[in-house]
């Protein structure tokens, strides 16, 4: 358009130019005055033209330095947009954050509270915005506050303070802290910036572990104990024989262990225990006939009373009821008013039963176990059969 603009004004000077000639050429006044007038339009029309042309030049002027006023602005916006952006980013991240972010001022007056706070702590932002962070902490932790708040001033951080917070329910929580000073754009340090975790959850866990641990340990301990004393008083005239008289009295602790894991160490019921040990020599219902109330037994008894009543069955089974054919043992229980409960062994239809003229180790393992419960095991050696009587106070955990 600017070009063209040109070419036309040109053209205009060039037929101004024309008609002052043949003004001068001629001498007819007329005539003379026309051409003049000619030339006149002419340089009034390429003055027009040019008025136009300056008109363009300043608009494309003026379009110039509009892009590079926005260039310029945009060059110097740009940083301010992408902060903004990054604002935006950070305050999303902070607001949907589960965990509790809040700022303070170096008073300790709270200034920003997110969504993960308001869960954490129960309290919504208008009821702790400009309030001291104090009403979150336990009186008798208050001086925490202005421990952490010296920090920060100094320009120091705090990580993963493990400390105690009250809830607006009173109740207390245990949380994990992280606390850092916040700078204005000069580098001063104007307040702290605060992350809290809850870890109520974790510490309980850590201390039901520890609680299992150190039982697992107690446990442990009494089954390594138990193994021990019945290692000790195990003996045989041949080593096959003592291996197979400790084999037992293990295999008998097992079958207690088993009921442990099914009962998550509540302890084992009676009655599955005796008929767990007695479970070899049932060739049919009448063999062993097994009687009682339900009675769970403590890991400790159920230990004990494992290798006893595999002790009992064993020597059944080699001298007693349980070598004849038709011999018949019963196994009843009851519980007394004060927590004793009293086990009676009896066996029938066996061979002719002898006291002994000396203590058999079998015997003597079940009294070294019994007085460790602080109990009291008695035997009857009838012509029918062996008669045993077991107490043992408080059995049950």
């Amino acid at each position: 358009m600017l070009e063209q603009l040109s070419i036309r004004i040109r053209q205009c000077h060039e037929l101004a130019a024309e008609a002052s000639g043949k003004a001068q050429e001629t001498v007819d006044p007329t005539l003379k005055a026309h051409f003049l007038e000619m030339e006149r339009r002419w340089l009034v029309l390429a003055r027009s033209y040019m008025f136009t042309e300056s008109l363009g030049d300043f608009a494309a002027a003026n379009a110039e330095r509009r892009r590079h006023f926005d260039e310029v602005y945009r060059n110097r916006a740009e940083p301010h947009r992408a902060r903004r952006d990054e604002l935006r980013w950070l305050g999303s991240i902070v607001e949907s954050n589960d965990d509790a972010i809040i700022s303070k001022d170096l008073h300790g007056v709270i200034l920003s509270w997110n969504r993960g706070a308001e869960q954490v702590f129960g309290y919504a932002a208008e009821e702790v915005i400009g309030k001291p962070g104090t009403i979150l902490i336990p009186s008798e932790l208050h001086d925490e506050e202005p421990r952490i708040l010296e920090r920060i001033k100094a320009g120091e951080k705090v990580h993963h303070y493990e400390t105690v917070r009250r809830h607006k329910d009173s109740s207390l929580i245990e949380i994990s802290l992280c606390v850092s000073p916040v700078r204005d754009d000069l580098g001063t340090i104007i307040g702290a910036s605060g992350i809290a975790r809850d870890i109520t959850q974790r510490k309980q866990t850590e201390r039901q572990a520890a609680i299992i641990a150190r039982e697992a340990e107690h446990r442990t301990r009494n089954i390594l104990a138990t193994v021990s004393a019945t290692v000790e008083l195990s003996q045989s005239d041949t080593p096959d024989g003592l291996k197979a008289a400790i084999r037992g009295r293990i295999q008998a602790l097992a079958n207690a262990h088993a009921l442990f894991v099914e009962s998550r160490w509540a302890g084992a019921e009676l009655n599955q225990l005796a008929a767990r040990e007695l479970s070899p020599y049932q060739t049919d219902r009448r063999r062993a006939l097994i009687e009682g109330p339900p009675i769970i037994l403590n890991p400790t008894v159920a230990q004990t009373l494992a290798v006893m009543l595999h002790e009992l069955a064993t020597n059944a089974a080699k001298y007693g009821a349980l070598s004849a054919p038709d011999g018949r043992i019963q196994m009843t229980w009851s519980q007394s008013s004060h927590d004793i409960l009293t086990i009676r062994w009896t066996e029938r239809g066996g061979p002719v039963v002898r006291r002994p003229t000396r203590q058999g180790f079998g015997s003597r393992v079940m009294d070294t176990l019994i007085q460790q419960l602080g109990g009291t095991v008695v035997f009857d050696w009838r012509n029918d059969g062996l008669c045993c009587e077991i107490t043992v106070p408080k059995p049950q955990g």
